[in-house]
């Protein structure tokens, strides 16, 4: 079914006068209310109120009693404003974060000692676990080994995956961000994690080979990530460049 451009156009030209959002929010919120009720509570005057109502006609409808509520489009309505302004959240923080200088290997290494030792402090707190590390301390691919490196991949995946930052990089004062600008998503920190976690000296090897100052290893990379600092500081850094500039020492536009 063909969409009708113009009938798209004519709902974002009304929802995008923010009165009008106001409107749709309160009756969302009230359930129905009255035209003196969202004179009062919006704080304008009738004739300016009427003249919006007017415009979201196809949005409300009226009750037996004559008070306002939200259609099914109006519903719908506010379904899509609440994403639009999450994603504007969403872009307002990536615009933040790519305009932040990129973290240093220093403090990206502090940053994921700390996470290893509580990582490894969780472990020891599962029962039963120090009586069989100490049993089985001489076997290199001893399960206990391999149950801890999966702990320390979910711990770092569900963290960065959630917030951007493990407690570490809290700690620290770093973030996990994507490249593009998008969202970070728990798939993109199981990429990411998954080098540094098994692979560690071949995810480095190939990352310096990279020659891309945004990838110090290569599975960042392959998700599309870099670690960014959030602190102020006076030292001159290299921030996170766009698509194009993807060698050491290029312009730092983003």
């Amino acid at each position: 079914m063909a969409v009708d451009q113009e009938n798209v156009t004519r709902i974002l030209s009304v929802l995008a006068h923010p009165l009008r959002r106001q409107i749709l929010r309160f009756l969302s919120e009230k359930q129905e209310g009255s035209f003196t009720d969202l004179m009062n509570a919006l704080k304008v005057d009738t004739g300016k109120l009427s003249f919006h109502i007017k415009s979201l006609e196809a949005f409300l409808e009226q009750t037996p009693t004559n008070k306002y509520r939200l259609s099914k489009l109006g519903e719908n309505a506010i379904v899509f404003i609440k994403d639009l302004e999450a994603w504007s959240v969403e872009a307002e923080v990536a615009k933040k974060t790519t305009s932040l200088p990129l973290a240093r290997f220093k403090d990206r290494a502090i940053a994921f000692l700390i996470d290893f030792v509580i990582a490894f402090a969780l472990f020891m707190a599962i029962p039963n676990v120090p009586s069989s590390i100490t049993a089985g301390l001489g076997a290199f691919l001893n399960f206990n080994i391999v149950l801890f490196l999966l702990l320390l991949w979910m711990y770092l995946t569900l963290l960065e995956g959630f917030a951007g930052q493990t407690l570490g990089k809290r700690l620290i004062g770093l973030k996990v961000v994507t490249i593009s600008g998008k969202k970070l998503f728990y798939d993109d920190a199981a990429v990411r994690n998954f080098g540094v976690v098994f692979l560690l000296p071949v995810d480095l090897l190939i990352g310096v080979r990279l020659k891309d100052k945004r990838f110090i290893r290569y599975f960042e990379k392959f998700s599309g990530t870099t670690v960014v600092d959030l602190r102020v500081r006076g030292r001159k850094s290299e921030k996170i460049p766009d698509s194009t500039s993807v060698t050491a020492g290029s312009s730092v536009k983003v």
